[in-house]
């Protein structure tokens, strides 16, 4: 990925306190995805990156960058 979800992903969870586990089941994912997002290893499809952004209140747009 050339952006920062991975590092976003996390650093809204954290402000959260919300763990992998929890992002997972909301995903309907497994931990091991979660953390291959976080990791940029790949990505989340555009239904799932919506499904977070609305989670954690923020625009698509911060989400990604």
């Amino acid at each position: 990925m050339s952006y920062n979800f991975g590092n976003n992903l996390k650093m809204l969870r954290a402000e959260k306190g919300i763990s992998q586990l929890a992002i997972a089941k909301l995903c309907n994912t497994t931990v091991a995805t979660v953390s291959r997002w976080e990791n940029a290893v790949n990505e989340p499809d555009i239904k799932t990156l919506v499904l977070l952004a609305d989670f954690f209140d923020v625009s698509l747009d911060e989400l990604l960058r």
